[in-house]
């Protein structure tokens, strides 16, 4: 059971990362909680808090810089929301942790962006865990039935059921995000605050990290045009060059602004894999690129749910990356789940495998996306060949996957396809 604190705001819905923020809080002395801006970090950080203090206030800030220990005063466990307006806090905070002699559950700090590397002097390490945190999950938002548990099929629990599924629900949840504060709102309303997250974002955020709104702008735009793809950096330069060759960002420059999205937590890539855990392959493959919820890329794109309904193609991208999103926070909370558990399989054969989902003992599943039940016969063929390429040299040893699945959009059944050994189910009816 989780124990809250005192701080809980009265309207807070319990998050995915609760369990872990708990278990990491009676380990280390102080955990830092990152993720995107407005997706829940503070609410999520004074949940288990008994005092608090914001840096993001100026007159507060404007103190601290002075004397960043009293950054650190209050009950504990104490909130440092927004720690990087100020980064000496960080260092401050892992002397307390030393000075508290073994102390644990001290601090817990929030952060939606990374301070320069030269702001802090020391990583934390061992003193000041991290947790990632997303914007909310359908399961989050009361979107899903939850009738498949995904570490359930890990451990071979599974049972089929009927399911009501159609795309509109969908395009709306792509449209509105994972947003705490959206949740309810429709998706005029939602369009109206995402615009207001990207406005922010690229007027105040990127120019504080060195960064110009116009070409923040340009390349967030190619890469809502190639969200969920291993677009190269000459495809997105060629992209921000507006059709003029000449002014086509160089390949560094590229870089540079995809750290600092990186860095905000605005972008997330998937890394490639391959079952031989030393493979080339899993540092070579391309990454794939997803923003932090697919509300970003719709809004970006200009697309509200109806003409989402009408454009199939973008639609089953904006989809993937909703999957992906999603699978991406029910799988950190798996036993054995680590940073890098979140991959796809990508090869020079052109087989691809939207996601494999591996834990530290070994572990691994394959899982396609596919909008309709059309297509599902396609993913079941990947995933064939997927297991056919792993199993292929029996000298290496690979591990079977665990289980295999196609997720959709609007398949009617929650299913076990026996004849090809793959689970079919929409994605509103996962949870971790």
């Amino acid at each position: 059971m989780v124990a809250y604190g005192t701080e809980k705001p009265q309207a807070y819905r319990p998050r995915l990362v609760d369990e872990r923020l708990q278990r990491l809080l009676s380990t280390f002395g102080a955990v830092e909680i990152r993720g995107t801006k407005w997706c829940g970090k503070s609410w999520a950080a004074l949940a288990f808090g008994e005092s608090v203090v914001h840096l993001d206030d100026p007159n507060v800030k404007a103190l601290v810089e002075a004397d960043p220990m009293l950054a650190l005063q209050g009950a504990h466990p104490h909130v440092v929301d927004e720690w990087q307006e100020v980064p000496s806090t960080w260092d401050a905070t892992r002397r307390a942790v030393d000075a508290a002699g073994g102390k644990r559950g001290l601090f817990i700090l929030t952060g939606s962006s990374t301070p320069a590397k030269d702001a802090v002097t020391h990583s934390g390490a061992g003193r000041i865990a991290r947790v990632d945190m997303s914007t909310m999950t359908l399961w989050e938002r009361g979107l899903s039935t939850g009738s498949v548990s995904l570490s359930g099929l890990f451990e071979g629990v599974f049972n089929p059921s009927a399911c009501e599924t159609s795309l509109a629900p969908l395009a709306d949840a792509i449209c509105c995000g994972g947003w705490p504060a959206l949740v309810g709102a429709d998706a005029q309303t939602a369009a109206e605050v995402v615009d207001q997250y990207l406005d922010a974002m690229f007027e105040v955020s990127v120019p504080k990290k060195g960064g110009t709104p116009d070409m923040a702008r340009r390349i967030v735009g190619s890469l809502a045009r190639n969200v969920a793809t291993a677009a190269t950096l000459q495809t997105i330069a060629q992209d921000a060059s507006l059709g003029d060759e000449a002014g086509a960002p160089a390949a560094s420059t590229v870089t540079s602004y995809l750290n600092m999205l990186e860095g905000m937590y605005v972008i997330e890539s998937l890394p490639g894999w391959d079952a031989p855990v030393r493979a080339k392959s899993r540092l070579r493959t391309k990454p794939k690129r997803y923003f932090a919820d697919p509300s970003i890329p719709a809004a970006v794109l200009g697309m509200g749910p109806e003409r989402l309904l009408s454009d199939g193609q973008t639609f089953g991208l904006l989809f993937e990356s909703l999957c992906v999103h999603d699978l991406r926070a029910y799988a950190a909370c798996l036993p054995g789940a680590h940073p890098g558990s979140l991959r796809y399989y990508g090869d020079s054969d052109g087989l691809e495998v939207d996601v494999v989902i591996e834990l530290r003992d070994g572990r691994w599943a394959a899982l396609e996306i596919k909008l309709g039940e059309a297509k599902v016969p396609d993913g079941i063929r990947n995933i064939e060949r997927l297991r056919e390429r792993v199993a292929s040299n029996p000298a290496a040893r690979n591990p079977k996957p665990e289980f295999c699945a196609v997720v959709t959009a609007t398949s009617p059944f929650c299913r076990y396809d026996a004849a090809h050994d793959v689970y079919v189910f929409p994605i509103s009816a996962l949870r971790p």
